[in-house]
């Protein structure tokens, strides 16, 4: 839909209200940084973070943003930078609700959220600590065998809103993801994507052969912005590495409140370079 093009990352950022559950995929997948930026300008609140199924810089700084209430997730990891220090300060402050979740099981209930269907079973987790502490997953005898046979039952997840960061894409909202399945997974079970891309072409993707199979229908998307570089200080695809120093340097402030608060002034909010200015 050409009514999907929106002006900017902050245009994006208006649209998710508090409260709103929102599914991020891992560092390496596509996250969108200059949405995330814009929702911490907009001081969203109450957020129910899906983690689909891991998340690093994104969820840090969302929790440390204080946007974040909730977050349902396999790992919270900066991988080769260490810990995710706001995430840890604020499991130690009790500020925090965090729903244990595997890799596989976070994968199975957004494709059961795709499909369309009220649950997803899945094997692996019986006997589990983290079976024991989510009381939304049922163990169920499976009604096809006649031997004892439990298996678990997952809810299908249907966030609210879908964000990444894509490649590009054309005037009428159709969205280039390549090989990234799980993007497409996130968007089929969300009411509605958010996307930020490198660049928006003229054409359309989906009647181009060459992009036709790794193109996401407008109907999936909410809203779509250019933001060049918008994953950045992440990796994205074979575009652009992890600037690897900023992220040290985020390590580093983010490891106390000062630190971090200062960190957001400068890199996230704006007000370092505005008050250097005046």
């Amino acid at each position: 839909m050409a009514d999907a093009i929106r002006s900017s990352a902050e245009e994006l950022a208006a649209m998710v209200p508090d409260g709103a559950q929102i599914a991020v995929p891992p560092d390496y997948s596509g996250v969108s940084m200059e949405l995330t930026r814009a929702l911490v300008r907009r001081g969203v609140k109450n957020l129910h973070l899906v983690c689909v199924p891991v998340t690093g810089l994104q969820g840090d700084m969302l929790i440390g943003a204080g946007a974040v209430s909730t977050i349902e997730t396999s790992a919270v990891t900066l991988g080769e930078f260490g810990g995710a220090p706001r995430f840890q300060a604020a499991l130690k402050a009790g500020t925090l609700k965090v729903k244990d979740a595997t890799c596989p099981a976070v994968h199975a209930a957004i494709q059961a959220g795709q499909k369309g269907i009220p649950y997803m079973p899945l094997r692996g987790m019986i006997g589990s600590d983290i079976l024991a502490n989510r009381d939304d997953w049922l163990v169920q005898q499976n009604p096809f065998s006649a031997d004892e046979d439990p298996i678990v039952l997952l809810p299908a997840l249907r966030p609210d809103f879908a964000i990444f960061h894509g490649l590009k894409a054309d005037r009428q909202g159709n969205v280039y993801l390549g090989i990234r399945r799980e993007l497409f997974a996130m968007a089929g079970a969300a009411k509605q994507s958010l996307v930020t891309v490198e660049e928006i072409v003229e054409g359309n993707l989906l009647e181009d052969d060459a992009t036709a199979a790794g193109t996401l229908s407008s109907i999936y998307v909410g809203g779509v912005a250019e933001a060049r570089h918008g994953a950045w200080p992440l990796p994205f695809w074979n575009e652009y590495a992890t600037d690897d120093a900023h992220m040290q340097g985020y390590v580093a402030a983010a490891r106390s409140d000062e630190g971090f608060a200062e960190y957001l002034r400068a890199h996230v909010l704006g007000e370092s370079a505005q008050a250097a200015a005046e």
